[in-house]
């Protein structure tokens, strides 16, 4: 894929998340040419400018001579390679890189088409540098994560290529890749930058958007597993508030209910309220809708950005220092997809506490016959709630923390990274509480036999049969809600078309 930097799409960031191959396009190799050039008409000025040929943080007062300037660059990486814990996932790591090539292919850093070559050889080759996930406060930038990445291209660290993992000096000789000298300004464009959070960040988003849409198919599946009234989805109702989330949520349900069986054989009954859980579905859900699709707006407009520094305007050789580099924009969306994630989550454990309730749903106890013998679905709701009590703290938004860095020349960072680990992790939590809605609400529209769903809610259902079959008596369940949460999240129930940038 041909990437625009100045023009990049929420349908582009979500293919580059699942894969697709990525090069920048032909004008912004023309951009980062003439922003090297400036750069090097700087350094043969004598012009004192900051991260060029100065120290960096509080060491920006310090000039650094001519014939020391790569060493400073050099230096600077490895000084900076300070990450500790895990390493980020393969397929965030590439995005990290992607998003670096497009804030790079702006034409702002400085940097040369030979380190752009670099990077995109990385992707091409399948060589994936292993990034420590700690160690980035975000602010000034993703400064460890980022230089353990430009360091993979000096030959330290590790590198996993194409799923062999191994010392980055011997994957770059296998690749023919001779290893990078850094130019003047290179090393600090490499780790200025969001990148790191924003490619977190856009994880969380992604896998929450595919979270959100079997959230929706189990909530509608759970309406019909209860007998509950299709009537609060009403468009009237959702009109009357203007809610655009709410809106587009109950025309889904609405959507999925058409024509069940189930539906119409309870058209008359007397009863009048379901629980919140089941009727305020559209509110509630489209709230949490509405905030993604907030942070989807702010982290596209961030995929494409220039958030390095300083930041180089080759028109007429000016290098202005700002603060393009702090990640609280990317720090908010991040808090908010963790917050709308955990509403998600936890109105759906809700759903299934009342299925498997016998004076809640009119329904078996905990959906078996013979119960007593059998506890049925007991101990999955318990880890449903177990999931959604520990999203709840991780919910906690980590952008209102700060903490200063660098003998307080960088007193007030933004903690974006974090925000984004946490948001991935609530997503996959929550991708096991719908799991387990999921069987629940299969369970539940079984024993409405001979009476069937709808016929788009009777696809989801089979999708549920393939995972997992019908209970009959008590089994061991991991399995089953370990096949169905990863359904989830690769999108099995649902994938694109929810967010709207």
């Amino acid at each position: 894929m041909k990437l625009d930097p100045e023009n990049v799409t929420l349908e582009q960031l979500r293919e580059l998340w699942a894969g697709a191959p990525a090069r920048l396009d032909d004008a912004s190799m023309k951009r980062v040419a003439a922003a090297a050039a400036s750069v090097e008409r700087i350094v043969a000025s004598g012009e004192t400018v900051y991260g060029v040929n100065t120290g960096f943080g509080l060491l920006a007062n310090t000039p650094i001579p001519r014939e020391r300037l790569a060493e400073l660059q050099t230096n600077l990486i490895l000084s900076h390679s300070a990450g500790l814990g895990e390493p980020l996932p393969r397929h965030v790591t590439r995005l990290m890189i992607i998003l670096k090539l497009l804030g790079l292919g702006r034409g702002h850093s400085g940097v040369r088409p030979a380190l752009i070559d670099a990077l995109a050889s990385l992707l091409d080759r399948d060589a994936i540098p292993l990034i420590p996930a700690q160690g980035s406060v975000g602010a000034s930038g993703d400064l460890a994560p980022l230089a353990h990445l430009g360091a993979s291209l000096m030959g330290f660290g590790q590198i996993d290529l194409v799923g062999d993992v191994m010392p980055a000096s011997a994957a770059l000789q296998r690749l023919a890749m001779e290893p990078l000298q850094l130019a003047p300004k290179e090393g600090l464009a490499l780790i200025n930058g969001t990148q790191a959070s924003t490619a977190l960040a856009l994880d969380a988003l992604f896998t929450g958007e595919r979270l959100f849409a079997a959230a929706v198919a189990a909530g509608a599946l759970s309406v019909d597993a209860l007998k509950g009234s299709a009537k609060p989805f009403d468009e009237r109702i959702s009109e009357l508030r203007g809610q655009p989330g709410q809106i587009r949520v109950a025309a889904a349900i609405r959507d999925l209910l058409e024509g069940s069986e189930i539906v119409a054989s309870h058209a008359r009954c007397g009863k009048v309220q379901d629980p919140y859980s089941f009727r305020c579905q559209p509110q509630v859900m489209g709230a949490a809708l509405d905030l993604l699709d907030n942070a989807t707006r702010t982290l596209t407009i961030e995929a494409g950005a220039v958030t390095d520094n300083p930041i180089v305007f080759a028109d007429d050789d000016a290098v202005i220092s700002g603060g393009n580099f702090h990640a609280q924009p990317v720090a908010f969306a991040a808090d908010i997809i963790a917050m709308a994630l955990c509403e998600v989550g936890s109105i759906s454990e809700r759903r299934t506490a009342v299925l498997i309730d016998p004076k809640m749903s009119g329904l078996p106890p905990f959906l078996v016959e013979d119960s007593g013998v059998n506890s049925g679905l007991m101990i999955p709701q318990v880890t449903a709630a177990a999931l959604v009590s520990e999203n709840k703290s991780l919910a906690f938004p980590a952008s209102v923390d700060s903490i200063p860095t660098s003998a307080g020349q960088e007193d007030h960072v933004s903690m974006a990274p974090i925000a984004a680990r946490k948001a991935a992790r609530i997503a996959r939590n929550a991708a096991g509480v719908v799991a387990v809605e999921l069987i629940a609400a299969a369970q539940g529209v079984d024993l409405h036999a001979p009476l069937n769903t709808s016929p788009k809610l009777q696809q989801v259902h089979a999708k549920v049969r393939e995972l997992t079959a019908p209970l009959t008596a008590d089994r061991y369940w991991a399995d089953d809600m370990a096949a169905v949460q990863a359904a989830v999240l690769t999108g099995t129930f649902g994938t694109g078309g929810w967010l709207e940038p």
